[in-house]
């Protein structure tokens, strides 16, 4: 095993914003493979983001199919809750919002429950009237 623990950083700040993007992906994967370890993983995947946003446009989905496979298939960690918005270009539209609904349910029971509550509620003052 070549990552002795989960927390093991492969990549420097250097190395992530000089190399090519076939060997980050490469050294990405291999350490996800070995670890498992979604949370770190996203992280490293975030900063590539921020390299295609300064102007790399080779970065622009970068490891799309690992992104994909972690938010839809891994159990969501605070970290992967955290930058979860970052990759909203990643997803189809119908599978964004099935993946908002599987991250954040209490949130969207909330917002469900408050547009309910604000259904019920007439949206105009009602008229006053005054007793002679």
């Amino acid at each position: 095993m070549r990552y002795q623990t989960h927390n093991e950083q492969i990549l420097t700040y250097r190395q992530t914003f000089s190399l090519k993007p076939e060997t980050l992906e490469k050294r990405v994967m291999e350490y996800y493979q070995e670890t498992q370890n979604s949370s770190l993983t996203i992280k490293y995947i975030l900063a590539l983001r921020v390299r295609f946003k300064l102007g790399a446009q080779e970065f622009s989905h970068i490891l799309e199919d690992l992104v994909r496979y972690l938010f839809m298939n891994t159990k969501a960690t605070r970290t992967m809750k955290r930058f979860f918005y970052y990759f909203k270009d990643y997803f189809m539209e119908a599978e964004w919002k099935r993946l908002t609904l599987r991250i954040f349910p209490l949130r969207n029971f909330g917002k469900k429950i408050l547009s309910v509550v604000r259904s019920l509620i007439p949206s105009g003052r009602p008229e006053e009237t005054t007793k002679s």
